[in-house]
């Protein structure tokens, strides 16, 4: 049976194009590997396609420093040798570096987020959907951890423009320290991150003593957790302690970060996750029946952050999709099983959760 849930899904073509170098982990490129995956499944079908518009400087500066946004917005690989104090002093260099177009890359990404709160707090759908977002380090001044401008943010400050109390959820296997920083001194807006923590593991914050301060002291929690962690204890975890959150905190709307990189076999991650696990996250959060914000974030085996938040999208959708994957213009990518749940390597999917 289809989704009675409105959904809205935001997606620029152009947003894939972006290369961060070569040996750079992250490659925008998983994003139209997506789409050309929901699109293959007919998901499209069954959701209201956006292109976002591009995010203008100004709404940028909602939560970063004006000067940071136009160093952003001046910077290129040309020039970027005149500006050594500046890389320096807004963190730009190996983990986050200039590359062509990287602040029309930023308006994209951050472009999605915000029109998904709006049209959320518009009531014109019940779910959003920008998995282009979802760059949960960057900070007020300055890039971080493979991100420049956070959607995530910019997004709640928009929702909090209608809505009193905001639930900040992140599955990605980084803390999720730009936003949890951002909203660490009021009750307005509750974060919570699962994440892998301690072995000097990027970027070292969210500690379970982390819980906020003034304001907003309890109002972060962290879930730190080892390497290695399984289907079966992540899920237990995380509906028990979701479940507590939205019963006590009472939110008007949430905001989920699915980060890809958790699930097993990622190129940076330690997690022992599977495609089946990490989506069951998301129908847990989507059976609450509250207003849904879902964006992306890690992610760096490319085929499997696809595979992902195509599963995603269909549990969002409610829609079963069949384990073959359909001809779409990225099918080489999924060789030799062409299966959207897979076993290679040490990544290994089990069979669907039961409920």
């Amino acid at each position: 049976m289809p989704s009675k849930d409105r959904i809205a899904y935001f997606y620029d073509g152009d947003v894939g194009s972006v290369y961060f170098g070569p040996n750079h982990p992250m490659k925008p490129h998983r994003l139209c590997m997506t789409h050309h995956l929901v699109l293959s499944y007919g998901l499209h079908n069954k959701m209201e396609i956006y292109r976002p518009h591009k995010a203008y400087p100004v709404e940028l500066a909602q939560f970063h420093s004006p000067d940071y946004v136009e160093f952003l917005h001046r910077i290129t690989p040309d020039t970027q040798h005149l500006f050594g104090n500046d890389l320096k002093r807004y963190n730009l260099g190996e983990d986050c570096p200039v590359f062509d177009n990287l602040f029309e890359f930023c308006q994209m990404y951050a472009g999605g987020t915000i029109d998904a709160a709006r049209r959320l707090n518009n009531k014109l759908c019940d779910i959003a959907v920008n998995w282009a977002g979802g760059l949960h380090h960057a900070k007020k001044c300055e890039a971080s951890g493979f991100c420049y401008i956070n959607d995530l943010v910019l997004g709640i400050l928009e929702l909090l423009k209608y809505h009193a109390r905001v639930l900040y959820i992140d599955i990605d296997v980084h803390h999720g320290d730009g936003v949890e920083e951002a909203f660490y001194f009021t009750d307005r807006v509750m974060t919570v991150s699962f994440h892998k923590f301690g072995d000097m593991f990027f970027p070292g914050t969210g500690d379970v003593k982390d819980i906020g301060e003034r304001e907003g002291k309890y109002y972060a929690i962290n879930v730190p957790l080892k390497d290695g962690i399984d289907d079966a204890s992540f899920i237990r975890l995380f509906k028990i302690i979701i479940a507590k959150v939205v019963e006590t905190y009472l939110p008007n709307v949430i905001v989920l970060q699915c980060g890809a990189d958790s699930l097993a076999g990622d190129r940076l991650g330690c997690f022992n996750l599977s495609i089946d696990g990490h989506a069951e996250c998301v129908k847990f959060v989507k059976n609450f029946k509250l207003p849904l914000l879902v964006t992306g974030g890690g992610g760096y085996t490319k085929e499997n952050v696809a595979r992902c938040w195509t599963v995603e999208t269909g549990v969002l959708l409610e829609t079963e999709l069949p384990n073959e994957i359909p001809d779409n213009e990225y099918i080489q990518y999924f060789a030799p099983e062409f299966s959207l749940k897979i076993q290679s390597g040490n990544l290994v999917y089990l069979s669907p959760l039961s409920e």
